[in-house]
């Protein structure tokens, strides 16, 4: 199912997506069925999934073999509108940087096929078996961008730009900058946080190009890194802080996001939205939640198998909370 509310503000997104959330709970439960919120479900497996009869997703199964057949994953897409085609491709080189800071904010994926992965995001782990996936190219202008696209749909390797999935894109049906390297955050309250935080970081990079100033351009072999330490970490982990060198705690990353942000999120309405980053990285995200509750189950005696029912207990919990009909 695909959903695309168009909202004025994060409260606003905050009360479609809630009524989203429940109304999908509503119609599952009918099939005896319920929904999570995660990346990965902690025990499915891939293999035992039945393909949906699209021909967009046929076509990827004959093109793609194996690699696309494991995609039993979610992510979260965030799409801020940037109506200057230019602006929209110079804001993507510069948000590359905060795009760690973004998924050590949402990790949900710490388990595949009943197994700790030790990574808070393993999903990325799976998606990065796909090609055009990772961090984007650098580009000079949008036209240098749909040089590429036109140059790789001649050569019959991809249809359209869809199919380049990229951490951070140009919406290839939307005037938007659309976010994609965040997993699917179980409490809705830090799916608001972490798109409240992109929203912000896009409105502030626009706000800094019309002063006539920009983000400093890093190497994407550092941004690539911090990705990985993000994946590797989440929300209690550290990443390099590029401006002045060396690792440091998300909690303090955070702060001067905040700090940075604090005019666009006045400008935005949503002030509260964007601190609660901070209780995330003191008390962790889902894929923290995951491996803590399957240790408690496994302290209390309970099986593997047992103990993973209960993780997916907790998500069926967490999915719903804060949610309600419209």
């Amino acid at each position: 199912m695909q959903f695309h509310p168009v909202c004025s503000s994060i409260k606003e997104a905050r009360q479609a997506l809630g009524a989203l959330r429940h109304c999908v709970s509503t119609h599952a439960g009918n099939y005896g069925l319920a929904i999570i919120a995660a990346s990965t479900h902690p025990f499915s497996k891939w293999e035992e999934q039945v393909t949906t009869h699209k021909e967009r997703y046929e076509e990827l199964a004959r093109n793609m073999r194996g690699a696309v057949r494991r995609m039993l994953i979610c992510g979260m897409h965030v799409h801020v509108a940037i109506e200057d085609e230019d602006l929209r491709i110079d804001v993507m080189n510069q948000v590359s940087y905060f795009l760690p800071h973004l998924l050590a904010l949402s990790t949900s994926s710490p388990f595949w096929h009943g197994q700790n992965m030790g990574l808070k995001s393993y999903r990325l782990s799976v998606f990065d078996g796909m090609p055009r996936t990772g961090l984007p190219d650098m580009f000079n202008s949008f036209g240098e961008y749909q040089r590429l696209v036109d140059q790789m749909a001649a050569s019959e390797v991809i249809g359209d730009a869809t199919k380049l999935w990229w951490d951070v894109r140009p919406s290839a049906h939307f005037p938007t900058l659309e976010m994609r390297i965040t997993d699917v955050c179980t409490r809705l309250d830090d799916a608001i946080t972490v798109a409240a935080l992109y929203q912000c970081l896009v409105r502030m990079m626009v706000r800094l190009r019309r002063r006539n100033q920009r983000w400093r351009i890093y190497p994407r072999t550092l941004l690539r890194e911090n990705r990985w330490l993000a994946q590797r970490y989440g929300a209690g982990g550290a990443l390099i802080d590029l401006g002045r060198g060396g690792r440091r705690p998300m909690a303090e990353l955070i702060d001067e996001i905040l700090e940075l942000i604090a005019e666009d999120a006045e400008a935005l309405d949503c002030v509260e939205e964007v601190a609660r980053a901070r209780d995330i990285t003191l008390g962790g995200t889902s894929a923290d939640r995951q491996l803590a509750r399957f240790a408690a189950e496994r302290a209390d005696g309970k099986s593997p198998e047992e103990a993973f029912i209960g993780v997916v207990d907790m998500l069926l919990e967490e999915t719903l909370e804060g949610t309600e009909a419209s």
